[in-house]
């Protein structure tokens, strides 16, 4: 695809928003990126920031609501559509009413199923099949605009939130590769939410309360919880007086007291409120991931009391 000569802003700042952002800026010229600035005393990475630069491509960074308000009251952006993804900061109606075309916002489910700021995670610890992503017009109200487009992605039984991730952002890009000339030329109008068919459903920011096993739970919803948050909150719990991370795991028809610890087929399993689950891997703390064989080898007083 030859790059479109029309300018288009991005507004983004998290890990997402930057894959998605060099994807943009091979085929879309970007007149501006618009991101949170670097926080005082944060040593990590800032992904979108340092991605604009090294690409050369003009910076705003803003840290709120007012500071995105101030920036467009000095009129200095001529580009008549928007594209955000993974910002993180609301988007007032002055700033929408700003972009004659709109802005695009494309969210990771297919609306109106998980609205808010995390549906690839409830995506997969819902248990559900598919998933997809949708392109809307930014509103005021939370995820409620209307949609221009929309595709499904599916989700196996060991998908994880990364591999699912991955998966959507190139989805994502393909979705606006086909919308955006045409939003472009002016042809385009958006639908109803209600056209896909979904279920009005809400995510949530997770906490790392959210990461600490419940061995009450079902040993199926519990999986489901250690593929959803295997990078952020993890899913922890102790062996004896050991802090663990788990990090692969699958349900095996075994009952038990839930938390109740043993070894089958050489691997830890530990009961739950309905069957059981076998560690495959897991992170001892202070160590490196390793299989549930090794860590037997090392730590089996640990299971076995």
């Amino acid at each position: 695809m030859k790059k479109t000569s029309k300018p288009i802003v991005f507004f983004g700042s998290g890990p997402v928003a930057a894959e998605s952002l060099a994807l943009l800026a091979k085929d879309f010229t970007i007149e501006a990126v618009i991101t949170k600035p670097r926080a005082h005393h944060h040593l990590g990475t800032v992904p979108v920031l340092e991605l604009a630069e090294s690409l050369k491509l003009p910076i705003h960074t803003v840290g709120n609501k007012r500071d995105l308000d101030a920036l467009f009251s000095r009129n200095s952006i001529t580009s008549r559509l928007g594209v955000l993804i993974d910002f993180g900061i609301i988007v007032s109606q002055q700033v929408i009413d700003y972009f004659p075309l709109g802005i695009i916002n494309s969210h990771f489910s297919i609306l109106p199923e998980w609205r808010g700021p995390d549906p690839i995670s409830f995506a997969i610890l819902s248990g559900q099949k598919k998933t997809g992503v949708s392109l809307m017009f930014l509103v005021a109200a939370m995820d409620e605009g209307p949609l221009l487009g929309y595709k499904e992605q599916t989700i196996d039984a060991t998908t994880t939130t990364p591999e699912l991730t991955k998966r959507l952002i190139t989805l994502s890009h393909s979705l606006l590769l086909s919308h955006l000339p045409i939003l472009m030329a002016g042809q385009h109008e958006g639908s109803p939410q209600t056209i896909t068919g979904k279920e009005v459903s809400y995510s949530r920011k997770l906490t790392k309360e959210d990461g600490e096993i419940d061995w009450n739970k079902p040993a199926e919803i519990i999986e489901r919880e250690i593929r959803a948050f295997i990078e952020w909150p993890k899913s922890h719990t102790k062996f004896g007086d050991l802090d663990v991370i788990v990090t692969h795991a699958h349900v095996v028809t075994e009952s038990g007291t839930p938390g109740r610890s043993t070894v089958i087929n050489k691997l830890p399993v530990v009961y739950c409120g309905q069957d059981a689950l076998a560690i495959d891997q897991l992170k001892p703390a202070g160590k490196k991931e390793m299989t549930g064989q090794s860590f037997l080898a090392g730590y089996r007083n640990k299971i076995i009391n």
